[in-house]
């Protein structure tokens, strides 16, 4: 079998399509303002003492006051949150880290740390006014080993660059994610970030060995360990995978990193039924077994829209209402690629599929999946959800929330991580509209708790869902964690804000 395109059609079906394209700037309002639950809490405001003092514990340039340079570091990517912060810390070491959270406990600042500023629910900006603390040059590989299958780092390195020191050894990263040429590893572990790579090799609550955190005081939590088993007691890192930077600042990590596959091949299939979907993940499951590390969906409007705002093509030439992406990843090439090619032959769950192993039409194809956040920006305001839910109503949702929004938004597309019950739910609209919000919110998250599924899958809570996150999580629970951050921060100084319900 070669590794060219191969395709498979089975005739003809149609297309969804939902909206049409306005790409526009916007100016993004205060988050303090916009939200009226919120009040800025008794924390003390920086002054000229705090900056001098900064600039001594900092060297020239890593110190940020000007409204300018400040700026950037206080509005979220996809420009629905925006704090007042007056300062930007950007240290280089742990020792750094804990001399600013020192200071900053003393004097009751609040911090939010940021990384990457890839995060879709404003976790890593501020505010209000609070410091802002980039992890951005805390950037070094420390070591990697490729007998062990492990790395450590600092956690300003981004993913990407990771994933490309690993591979000259043999090894890859256990997540990928769409975001990868920006994101931290720190901000992954710190949101507990999934991607497309789960379904193959787990989360980071399995992956991650050790990490290295600073807390509220300034005091370093050293649990940076290599080792596999460590069977002394309460597990502490886990309280900081998830934790979104309300517990501690994440400054390194040790990872378990896997052999890189020696052979990947990707196929793409066009399915007339959601039903179709789960029967082809289904399929996948037992005809490709070990070899399955992804099973990715988009709906037909998702599709529509990445050719339209991103001028991407579509490999099978022709609409279909749902598409699947799967890849595998193995040893044995050729054995690898007559299981797939078996599998999209023998189908009977999607009308067409196309199949290659060839690295640019791969890295094509998966474009159309990682690239959709980036399409749907053109449309205007986006308003992106991340829920799990149970395969036999995962579909319903996108169903349900295009009848109610109709005319109110440009679009309003489905897809995710099919394989581990992942949706990505995206409405937009081309100026910000509280009809069409109050239409989403809080129905969406009160249909995906009816259901039984969770408010967040895996981009977090951030500012945007704390008041929600009893949809997900039980009051006993809610109480043990509010313990927890209390115990870790007394004063309430890591940011805040997010996470946690207001009292």
């Amino acid at each position: 079998m070669s590794s060219s395109l191969l395709n498979y059609a089975r005739g003809p079906t149609s297309s969804v399509v939902v909206g049409h394209v306005v790409r526009r700037s916007m100016h993004v309002p205060l988050t303090g303002s916009r939200l009226a639950h919120l009040r800025r809490k008794p924390f003390s405001k920086v002054t000229e003492h705090d900056v001098d003092h900064f600039r001594s514990l900092l060297s020239e340039g890593r110190v940020l006051s000007a409204v300018d340079d400040v700026a950037p570091f206080c509005t979220d990517w996809l420009k629905l949150y925006r704090g007042e912060g007056s300062i930007v810390l950007k240290p280089t070491t742990v020792t750094e880290v804990s001399a600013i959270m020192s200071y900053c406990h003393s004097r009751n600042l609040a911090v939010v740390p940021q990384g990457g500023g890839t995060g879709l629910v404003g976790g890593g900006v501020p505010v209000f006014d609070e410091v802002v603390l980039s992890l951005a040059l805390l950037n070094k590989t420390v070591k990697i080993d490729p007998v062990a299958g492990l790395l450590v780092c600092q956690a300003g390195c981004i993913l990407q660059k990771l994933d490309e020191e690993l591979a000259d050894q043999g090894m890859i990263m256990p997540l990928d994610l769409g975001a990868k040429g920006s994101c931290h590893i720190g901000g992954n572990v710190a949101t507990n970030a999934g991607g497309i790579r789960l379904l193959r090799y787990g989360s980071l609550h399995g992956n991650v060995l050790g990490i290295e955190a600073v807390l509220a005081d300034g005091t370093i939590m050293d649990t940076l360990t290599t080792n596999r088993k460590d069977n002394t007691g309460y597990d502490v890192k886990q309280l900081f995978i998830g934790s979104e930077g309300t517990l501690g600042i994440i400054t390194a990590v040790a990872i378990a990193t896997p052999p890189k596959p020696k052979a990947v091949t990707v196929c793409f299939l066009g399915c007339q039924k959601f039903t179709d979907v789960l029967s082809t993940f289904y399929a996948a499951k037992q005809s490709l077994g070990e070899i399955l590390s992804a099973c990715e969906f988009m709906d037909g409007a998702a599709m529509s829209m990445v050719e339209r705002n991103l001028g991407l093509a579509n490999p099978l030439g022709e609409t279909y209402p749902f598409y699947v992406l799967i890849e595998t990843s193995g040893s044995h090439g050729e054995h690898d690629e007559e299981k797939v090619a078996k599998f999209v032959e023998d189908g009977s769950s999607f009308e067409n599929g196309t199949l290659t192993s060839e690295p640019s039409k791969m890295q094509a194809i998966w474009a159309l999946r990682e690239r959709l956040a980036e399409g749907l920006l053109h449309d205007g305001v986006q308003h992106k959800f991340d829920v799990s839910l149970p395969l036999d109503v995962y579909y319903d949702l996108v169903e349900v929330m295009r009848h109610r929004v109709q005319s109110m938004a440009v679009s309003c597309v489905g897809y995710g991580h099919v394989g581990d019950g992942n949706l990505h739910l995206n409405v937009t609209s081309r100026e910000r509209n509280e009809d069409l919000e109050k239409a989403i919110i809080p129905f969406l998250y009160d249909w995906t708790a009816s259901h039984r599924g969770s408010i967040s899958a895996e981009h977090g809570v951030g500012i945007m869902k704390p008041q929600y996150i009893g949809h997900s999580k039980t009051p006993s629970a809610i109480a043990l964690m509010r313990a927890v951050k209390s115990s870790m921060d007394p004063k309430g100084i890591l940011n805040p804000y997010k996470v946690l319900p207001p009292e």
